[in-house]
């Protein structure tokens, strides 16, 4: 059954999305959201993806949908609303380590 979310993609998005699906390094989320696209791309339905990909369908229209409104950039993380992170990795900083 074909799906409704037709993706087509230039070469460079290609080559882009599959280099992130075969990274080692690459962040699971998305790795995850390169094969939902990569999928899609390729002609398999919303809910032949989802089971192939192992999410739920939601989850392969919420990517798709961003995909089709930003491109690359819509598989990226939104800020998100509540209380900034106090940890930032790219910085050094450490959690206080002296109650423990």
């Amino acid at each position: 059954m074909k799906t409704s979310i037709v993706i087509k993609l230039t070469r460079q998005e290609s080559h882009e999305l599959r280099v992130i699906a075969r990274r080692q390094r690459a962040p699971h989320r998305l790795v995850v959201r390169a094969r939902i696209i990569l999928s899609l791309a390729g002609g398999a339905s919303c809910s032949a993806t989802a089971r192939q990909v192992g999410v739920a369908r939601r989850i392969v229209y919420k990517w798709a949908q961003r995909f089709l409104v930003d491109r690359m950039a819509g598989l990226d993380d939104r800020p998100r609303s509540g209380r900034p992170a106090r940890f930032f990795p790219d910085r050094g900083d450490l959690p206080d380590q002296t109650g423990v």
